[in-house]
């Protein structure tokens, strides 16, 4: 509960709050911040919501909001964790290595959330084992959604979790492949899992929940979402997954953000490319000319970056197999002297091929066996294509 009622009176991902939770613990934590026995900076941002919660400035008044919450909570069929249950996926502890004092909030108050309303049925940590986070931009292109459609279902299909924004786009096309491949998807929200946000997706949002997918928030039921809770939340999907994957991306895309969380967590950070023309992909080719990300183009590639060292290996690309590709390098030269229509005796294929004759007498009889070359009376021509 303790948890809880700190969720309620700080916005996630502050520094200074998690630091003090990681050295006294979370109720120890409770009693400071309601004693005002914390930096001012932390006091000032606490003291607009304890109207509402503790207006007293009790510990026993945030905790019986916190229990309030939870019930609610429980009606409306949404689960709690807190890091101190055993469904808490512990990868979440990383994100204790982002902060950084650049002046930027965002870049600063980067720590792990303090706890997390799910809903569907699906245990979290289980999910979050095999997932990767399909990430791009809003106005995708038919490319776009194409490309994060058909990585989606391929990933699902192979029992990797895939993990989104649930924003239009990229997001909605990589939840709505999984969905197609009957594999589990994850949208991490910016609002409560009540209310997700857009609501002409909730019909989307509610197969995830029926498909055995997990819609996710670390803001409690019923808030609203804002302009700079999708930054922060964008945190958690490079933290849970085991890499990350921009599909489509222009020069201002939001993903370009969760994409460099991945990069600073040590996650394999994957771009797909787009045509050299098009606007919606010049973020993914800036991306793929700075250092600590890697072009992908098919779900064996994805999986081999994300999957288990020297097992989940990519296929080499070949090119497709030509009847000619039976042929050793002289006996292709030497083919390239015959003709046709006009038959030539193996000196005349010799000088028109220049190989030696000897070569192609030798060489001759071969194509012959092979299907290439027809011989009438010690001369040769083409053989009639099959």
């Amino acid at each position: 509960m303790a948890f809880v009622a700190l969720a309620h009176l700080v916005e996630p991902g502050r520094r200074d709050l998690g630091v003090l939770v990681r050295q006294v613990g979370a109720t120890a934590a409770l009693e400071r911040l309601l004693a005002g026995e914390v930096d001012d900076n932390l006091r000032q941002i606490v003291e607009p919501r304890l109207v509402h919660i503790a207006p007293r400035g009790t510990v026993a008044e945030a905790l019986l909001h916190a229990a309030r919450a939870t019930v609610r909570a429980d009606r409306l069929g949404v689960d709690l964790l807190t890091p101190l249950d055993d469904g808490w996926p512990h990868q979440l502890r990383d994100l204790v290595r982002l902060s950084r004092d650049n002046g930027r909030i965002v870049d600063r108050d980067t720590d792990p959330p303090l706890c997390l309303w799910v809903r569907g049925a699906e245990p979290l940590a289980d999910a979050c084992d095999r997932s990767v986070s399909v990430i791009g931009a809003r106005a995708a292109t038919a490319y776009g959604e194409h490309m994060a459609s058909e990585l989606a279902y391929g990933l699902a299909q192979r029992g990797w979790t895939v993990v989104s924004g649930g924003a239009f786009g990229i997001d909605a096309a990589a939840h709505r492949g999984a969905l197609a491949a009957g594999g589990v998807t994850i949208a991490i929200l910016a609002c409560g899992v009540d209310r997700p946000y857009p609501l002409s997706l909730s019909g989307m949002f509610e197969r995830i929940v029926d498909g055995g997918g997990l819609l996710l928030s670390e803001w409690p039921p019923g808030s609203d979402p804002h302009r700079v809770r999708f930054l922060v939340r964008n945190r958690v999907i490079a933290a849970l997954t085991r890499g990350t994957v921009m599909v489509e991306a222009g020069k201002r895309s939001g993903a370009r953000f969760t994409l460099h969380r991945a990069i600073r967590l040590g996650r394999p950070a994957l771009v797909v490319p787009g045509p050299a023309t098009s606007e919606s992909s010049v973020g993914c080719h800036e991306e793929l000319r700075a250092e600590g990300t890697r072009l992908v183009a098919t779900v064996a590639d994805i999986v081999e970056e994300v999957g288990r060292i020297g097992l989940d290996l990519a296929d080499e690309v070949r090119a497709p197999e030509r009847t000619l590709d039976v042929l050793t390098g002289l006996q292709a030269q030497v083919l390239d002297g015959v003709r046709p229509r006009a038959a030539r005796t193996a000196e005349e294929v010799a000088a028109a091929a220049g190989v030696a004759i000897r070569d192609a007498r030798a060489t001759l009889p071969a194509l012959v066996d092979l299907g290439f070359v027809v011989c009438h009376d010690g001369r040769y021509r083409l053989a009639p294509a099959p």
